[in-house]
């Protein structure tokens, strides 16, 4: 799978994606991630990207034409372009087992007061949000849908441990987990997980994951 990111501050990935799984999933051949400054299709000298809106208002909005230019390059017919902004459908676990199928990603990063409509109406092919909340820029968002859909890529996690985490059955959270000691200071391992009956401890384990999403 390749995934690349179009983003005005490129050094903000360098931390999330140099460690943990997304690591191991780079150093494996499992993804291919590419980050990309914007700024590299601009054709003035300040490398614009941001203008003031037309008809007036406060802040300054991603301009079509570097996009437009960047889209150029890196979209081929297997690519799918997602433009990451608080407008969008909000992100999900079902949302990344649908685009773990996908061969290319290419996800925008806003910043500032947004983007030129046209950008939304001719560029894209979709528009993700990870809340309805509005933050600085697009940039966390796609480290957190990187790291989601780089998780399900065969071979970066055991089979088991994708199936059986939280939300990879609707909305059901994952039910709660304990190790050693079995009491420490009084706080005891439930006895059912100690039983090794193996029937009652799924039994439990799926109550208590619907408790957890009931509330």
């Amino acid at each position: 799978m390749k995934i690349d990111i179009l983003t005005l501050f490129p050094d903000m990935f360098k931390g999330p994606f140099d460690t943990s799984m997304v690591k191991k999933a780079k150093d494996n051949k499992l993804v291919n991630i590419n980050i990309h400054n914007l700024r590299d299709w601009t054709k003035d000298k300040h490398k614009t990207v941001d203008g003031r809106p037309f008809g007036g208002g406060k802040g300054m909005i991603i301009m079509v034409e570097p996009v437009y230019e960047a889209l150029g390059d890196l979209k081929t017919n297997n690519s799918l372009t997602i433009l990451l902004s608080p407008q969008g459908k909000v992100f999900s676990q079902q949302k990344a087992v649908q685009l773990v199928k996908e061969k290319h990603l290419i996800l925008i990063a806003g910043h500032y007061e947004g983007f030129d409509e046209r950008i939304r109406e001719y560029l894209i092919d979709e528009e993700v949000s990870i809340g309805k909340y509005v933050l600085t820029g697009g940039e966390i968002p796609a480290m957190v849908i990187t790291d989601v859909i780089v998780r399900l890529i065969p071979g970066v996690l055991e089979k088991e441990a994708v199936e059986k985490e939280s939300f990879s059955d609707g909305d059901n959270l994952d039910y709660p987990q304990y190790t050693r000691p079995a009491d420490f200071k009084g706080w005891k391992v439930p006895e059912v997980l100690q039983s090794g009956n193996h029937a009652e401890i799924e039994k439990y384990r799926k109550e208590k994951a619907l408790e957890k999403t009931k509330k």
